[in-house]
């Protein structure tokens, strides 16, 4: 049973992943920091709790993609090198879906053996080459349809596993019919039925022409942002020798950039509101959102 308690909420969003969306959406394009309480009580909007979000927070931390500090009594945190990068690599991919599928002359493979011992770097492997738009062919083996040859050894050289991996560049044997093991690996139907259900999301507010509130705006922008960050991973815009387009991405897009564009003014103005720097009159009343672990012990000199 997930539940907002644990780290999930009803609609199956994971904490950390919402914070990184808002991050990407909200943060990174103005370098700003953001006030810790702020953070918990916009995860609060949608269905999780402040334990909750107040672990995922110190998880992202700990994963070095948030650095703290603190002004007082209170928390703040600001974006890493490491989290700026992935930003920027993440905005690339969402932003040029759509663009045309480059010709796929020169495939792309990662071999890895990274051990047990090195478990969480192997994850975050698997992670950083599945949103380059890698699939995964087998345990230890990706496969990119196009040349990733320079996205792929930076990946591998931050995140210092180079004596672990290979990368070898190539292309498929014409004599052989390749559509079927593409398919395998990026399932045309499901990759479809996923941008259907984007649609049918997202679509009503496309065309949507009453007034909307801030938070209202912040909501519907962020929850669509969540969502169609998945496809870069998803979708290998692979041209029609190999997989014909799948249906609805071209529609997804434009409602995606329609809501991106026209909420971006409201959603910002939300954000910004909730997690800057709190008046002093409202401080005490807003104090159950800081975390324990970000409060001075009592009696220490401030």
């Amino acid at each position: 049973m997930t539940s907002a308690a644990n780290g999930r909420n009803g609609s199956g969003l994971q904490p950390q992943e919402l914070v990184i969306t808002m991050l990407g959406s909200y943060l990174r394009p103005r370098s700003r920091r953001f006030w810790s309480g702020g953070m918990v009580e916009l995860l609060g909007e949608f269905g999780f709790s402040a334990g909750a979000a107040r672990i995922a927070l110190i998880r992202l931390v700990n994963r070095e993609l948030l650095e703290r500090s603190r002004v007082g009594r209170l928390a703040f945190y600001t974006l890493t090198n490491r989290s700026r990068k992935l930003l920027k690599e993440g905005d690339k991919r969402i932003f040029s879906l759509g663009s045309g599928p480059p010709a796929a002359d020169s495939w792309t493979v990662v071999w890895h053996a990274i051990p047990e011992e090195e478990r969480l770097k192997r994850g975050r492997l698997s992670r950083r080459l599945r949103f380059l738009g890698f699939g995964a062919l087998q345990d230890g083996t990706w496969v990119s349809p196009h040349n990733r040859e320079a996205e792929a050894v930076e990946v591998i050289e931050d995140l210092d596993v180079q004596r672990y991996c290979g990368v070898m560049i190539g292309s498929p044997a014409a004599a052989l019919d390749f559509r079927a093991f593409v398919s395998r690996m990026w399932p045309q139907e499901e990759l479809s039925e996923r941008y259907r259900d984007f649609l049918e999301e997202f679509k009503p507010y496309h065309a949507r022409r009453r007034s909307i509130n801030d938070q209202e705006a912040f909501q519907i922008r962020t929850r669509a942002v969540h969502s169609f960050r998945q496809f870069p991973a998803l979708d290998p815009q692979l041209p029609d020798d190999y997989m014909s387009a799948p249906q609805f991405r071209e529609e997804a897009i434009d409602v995606f950039n329609t809501i991106y564009e026209r909420l971006e003014e409201q959603a910002n103005r939300h954000f910004d509101a909730t997690t800057r720097r709190p008046e002093t009159g409202t401080r005490r009343r807003r104090a159950a959102a800081e975390s324990p672990r970000d409060r001075p012990p009592a009696g220490r000199d401030r």
